[in-house]
């Protein structure tokens, strides 16, 4: 193998594909990235045997060949070197080592066989259909807060894609909870999606995804069968093992009728509960809110740091109402408010409470509160 590319170029696949390798492995080819140089491109490909990603960077191939080195160690090379750098590959078959150069800079590196590096088959995947990465890039990035990191409840441990049809053509629809939050967002329907499965995308696999969608192209294509999900992306393509389990019903949870109803604006609500919170307890962060006509009372009352208080006009439609909430909950839902308006929808102070993004209805939050 022998082949220059443009250092940018370089280190930006790096850079994509080098995040997915696990620092410790017991498995020491899974610590190196797979090159393979043909066809005017260089192929770059990592994994930890449940997730695969793979981009192609153009390049001069003077010979074909391919070969694996530690993907840390080169990427850190590759990121050092000056900007504009031609960077030369080349693939010694004598000593097998990868020989890395760049004006007066020269680097050899201990290289593994090719023929020894995983993959992940993507041959049973049947369903397949393409979607705006903005629609994808939106799914994943309101919903991944609420996933659980839970081992125990593994099946929770990621976002449940899945198509719904409906009256209006049907959406697409992400959602996560970890069992204190829930997290429901849809977007179109793409042509071909509605026979797809329902899927849970691992933790790991959603949170590679997003920064993957970052510099992807406007359309994402996406394949699926029952045990695998494949992203692709221009150049690039992200392929995951599903989380093996079923999602539960979470409709049951969603509220249909809460009666009262709290207009405020999002920013002034979340830097209000942060304020406050400072005083709570590391492990509980309660925050109670008393609402009665167009006042909101944010109180918290810690016997070792002490009590705060902060009031806020606020549009309350409802009987006065007193319910606490996790401190960090409240936060992590305003931070997923697009606009400036949010709504609570409330019951009683051990109900399931509804959060709507007055900009974005086609997003919705459940919060279960605590008792304060």
């Amino acid at each position: 193998m022998k082949v220059t590319i443009e250092k940018s170029a370089f280190v930006k696949a790096l850079g994509h594909v080098q995040s997915v390798v696990e620092r410790r492995n017991t498995i020491p080819i899974l610590a190196n990235v797979l090159l393979q140089a043909d066809g005017g491109a260089l192929t770059l490909t990592a994994t930890d045997l449940d997730i695969e990603v793979s981009e192609a960077a153009p390049a001069d191939v003077a010979r074909s060949g391919a070969t694996t080195a530690s993907a840390l160690t080169l990427y850190e090379i590759v990121r050092k070197l000056p900007d504009g750098a031609q960077v030369r590959l080349e693939l010694s078959q004598d000593d097998h080592r990868l020989a890395v150069a760049a004006g007066r800079s020269e680097f050899s590196l201990a290289v593994l066989p090719d023929e020894d590096f995983p993959t992940l088959s993507t041959d049973e995947m049947a369903v397949r259909f393409s979607m705006p990465t903005a629609d994808l890039r939106h799914l994943l990035a309101k919903a991944r807060f609420a996933m659980s990191q839970e081992e125990t409840r593994y099946y929770l441990n990621g976002v449940y894609l899945h198509p719904v049809e409906g009256g209006d053509g049907g959406v697409y629809r992400a959602a996560a909870t970890d069992g204190h939050r829930l997290a429901r967002i849809d977007a179109d329907l793409p042509a071909g999606a509605s026979e797809a499965p329902g899927v849970i995308v691992p933790r790991k696999a959603v949170l590679e995804l997003g920064r993957l969608l970052d510099d992807a192209d406007e359309t994402v294509d996406v394949a699926v069968s029952t045990s695998k999900i494949r992203f692709g992306f221009g150049a690039g393509h992200l392929t995951s093992k599903l989380v093996d389990g079923t999602f539960p019903d979470y409709e049951r949870v969603i509220p249909k009728d809460n009666p009262n109803r709290l207009d405020v604006d999002a920013g002034d609500f979340a830097k209000a509960v942060d304020r406050v919170a400072t005083v709570s307890a590391d492990r509980t962060r309660s925050v109670k809110l008393a609402l009665d006509r167009d006042r909101l009372r944010l109180t918290v009352n810690n016997p070792e740091a002490g009590s705060a208080l902060e009031e806020l006009s606020v549009d309350f439609t409802g009987d006065p109402l007193e319910i606490g909430f996790n401190a960090r909950y409240l936060l992590d839902v305003a931070a997923q408010i697009d606009g400036d308006a949010m709504t609570m929808r409330l019951a009683d102070p051990s109900s399931p409470t509804v959060m709507i993004d007055e900009a974005d209805p086609r997003a919705l939050y459940v919060l279960m509160p605590l008792r304060v």
